[in-house]
């Protein structure tokens, strides 16, 4: 028989092998549980400590901002200007992540690379804003630029991406600043693709928007969980969505990837000739520092240096070009081009208008305005929403879309502003009481060049870049 001692020796025994084992897991759960927590955190910094707004400050407006149960609440105030909570420190390249809930009338915006002086407007805060618009506009994740260009990418871009911001609830947003490029996602959706070199580092700032009556006071935006990496940055992969590059003369790695190919060279006229000519014109044009512009002569059509075309033919593509007006100036983009009609003047062609709405006449001839900016010439009328038109002087974006099933889409400053199909029904009655009525066939060659027009006045043009569709 076992005595009594034995019996408690085993147990004890027992004990503290379980004891054991018991602190083994424990230790090896902790480890685990550690590193992964290591690695989630690596190199990643809050910006908010979760109770007090210490490392921000408040600039232009008064609207309310406090730190409330781990959160930023920031309140409308009436009568106050957009106000801005910033962070003291600047930041050039960086990933921040957060989550915001806001009020569905409100609007709001996240400002990155954002500077504040008081050289400009006063110290009016200026900058990438990334946009809150819970409306239905659906702009949310969209870059603005605050204060400065306007729209930098609206949402027409990708509609597809309006669907990303969720109403009365928290929404997570991701924002990529690396070199050149800012790229934004909301809730994981990839929303915006931008390459601009204009501000390379500044402060981030949460905004509160200005109000109008007294009614819209009291409206809140909240934030939590914002986070910020300034090192070992990796970008995302890149998502298949357009690009607006601001870089003169510039391919982005995903613009080669989505097919597109400098059709000017920023430097030289190879790849162009004179309309109706075997070489690239003598005079009227002027190539220097990346800009190709037509030269100012008396404002007639095609009669000092004239047009130039393309050497290549094309079919279905899409063509991106910068264009930048001087005051009273007409020009234009001219597709289809076959050069068979051996006409006077420029050479005949369908047409994206270039123009001075506001001082030149022939705005204010054709029929119901469709000699206007970014219309089809003399047959159909752009519908511009009125930030699409940026100042005389300052650069604009165009976009030629022809689509193997003839479908055509004009676009200005990131808005489609027309859409019509080569040869159906209603483009052939265009046609038949345009002034190219007497024109057989017109504007249905299965291919053509592309001409820039010379029609006497000064008009710059860049970053032409065209993707070739399949037929």
């Amino acid at each position: 028989m076992y005595s009594k001692t034995y019996f408690f020796t085993k147990i004890n025994i027992l004990i503290i092998m379980k004891s054991t084992i018991l602190l083994i897991v424990n230790c090896m759960l902790f480890f685990t549980l550690a590193s992964a927590q290591q690695k989630d955190d690596d190199g990643w910094k809050p910006l908010f400590n979760g109770k007090n707004l210490n490392g921000w400050k408040q600039i232009n407006g008064h609207a309310k901002f406090e730190a409330k149960d781990g959160e930023i609440v920031g309140t409308t105030v009436s009568g106050e200007p957009n106000s801005f909570l910033t962070t003291a420190e600047n930041y050039g390249d960086f990933i921040l992540e957060l989550e915001l809930f806001a009020d569905p009338s409100m609007n709001s915006g996240v400002q990155v690379r954002s500077l504040s002086s008081e050289g400009y407007m006063n110290g009016r805060v200026h900058g990438y804003q990334i946009e809150v618009d819970p409306s239905e506009r659906a702009y949310s994740g969209g870059i603005y630029d605050e204060a400065r260009r306007g729209w930098l990418y609206p949402l027409d871009l990708n509609p597809a991406a309006k669907q990303a911001f969720k109403n009365n609830q928290w929404n997570r947003y991701r924002i990529e600043c690396i070199g050149n490029s800012i790229r934004t996602w909301v809730n994981d959706v990839p929303v915006a693709n931008v390459i601009d070199d204009l501000t390379p580092s500044g402060f981030i700032a949460l905004q509160v928007h200005a109000i109008g009556g007294t009614e819209e006071a009291g409206k809140t935006i909240r934030w939590k969980n914002i986070r910020i990496k300034t090192t070992d940055l990796k970008p995302s992969k890149a998502a298949d969505i357009f690009v607006v590059n601001l870089i003169a003369n510039d391919l982005s790695d995903q613009e080669q990837r989505q097919g597109y190919r400098l059709l000017w060279d920023g430097k030289t006229s190879k790849g162009w000739r004179g309309a109706y000519k075997d070489a690239f014109p003598k005079t009227g044009w002027g190539i220097q520092d990346g800009v190709l512009s037509v030269e100012r002569s008396d404002g007639r059509e095609s009669q000092n240096g004239g047009d130039i075309v393309t050497q290549e033919e094309f079919s279905a593509f899409e063509l991106k070009f910068d264009f930048k007006l001087t005051e009273g100036a007409n020009s234009g983009i001219k597709y289809f081009v076959t050069e068979s009609e051996g006409n006077g003047g420029s050479a005949i062609g369908l047409e994206y208008q270039i123009l001075d709405d506001e001082r030149h006449p022939d705005a204010k001839l054709g029929r119901d305005g469709n000699r206007t900016l970014a219309s089809l010439y003399d047959l159909m009328t752009a519908d511009k929403p009125s930030n699409a038109i940026k100042k005389i002087g300052e650069w604009n974006q165009g976009v030629i879309k022809v689509s193997s099933n003839n479908l055509v889409e004009y676009w200005l400053n990131g808005y489609k502003v027309l859409e019509y199909r080569r040869g159906s029904p209603e483009y052939k009655e265009l046609v038949a009481i345009s002034k190219y009525a007497t024109w057989p066939d017109f504007g249905l060659a299965p291919k053509g060049r592309i001409l820039i027009q010379d029609h006497g006045d000064k008009v710059s043009f860049r970053s032409i870049k065209i993707k070739e569709l399949n037929n």
